[in-house]
């Protein structure tokens, strides 16, 4: 079982990228969003947004044991879970993927409040999800505020 963990929680092993693993997870994001949004289901996004969190928060607490730490650096699941979450409801195009990347990585460097209050304070792996799903709903209220005010 802590295999499966682990490799749930690194997203198949993209977070044993030796260089910045984040940046990787939130690449695989953009990549699973990007099928979810050929997806015809149109609650396919909510629902893979809900099972990520709840999937990632089960896989996060057995990689911590695992890794020996407290959200520990190959864990990438929860950028994942950002990546989708910013990009949620917004356009799918290539300038709203590059903007909605850098605004994630952004706001889950900077941790905004709550942010940094859950990375500091929460414990296990939900505390390792919702740090990056509160940095996410920063970047996707930014990323709709840039859309609406691009619009001709």
């Amino acid at each position: 079982m802590t295999r499966l963990a682990v490799f749930v929680a690194t997203v198949a092993y993209c977070g044993y990228f030796p260089i910045a693993p984040g940046t990787v997870g939130s690449a695989a994001g953009l990549v699973v969003y990007g099928l979810l949004r050929w997806t015809p289901a149109p609650l396919a996004e909510p629902f893979a947004i809900a099972l990520t969190f709840v999937v990632g928060s089960w896989a996060a607490t057995h990689a911590e044991r695992f890794f020996g730490g407290i959200d520990p650096g190959p864990v990438v699941i929860d950028e994942v879970l950002g990546m989708v979450f910013t990009m949620f409801g917004n356009p799918l195009t290539l300038v709203s993927f590059t903007a909605g990347f850098v605004m994630f990585r952004a706001a889950d460097v900077i941790k905004p409040f709550p942010a940094a209050w859950i990375d500091r304070n929460m414990r296990n792996g939900a505390g390792v999800m919702l740090d990056d799903l509160a940095a996410a709903v920063y970047a996707n209220v930014l990323l709709h505020f840039v859309a609406l005010l691009m619009r001709p």
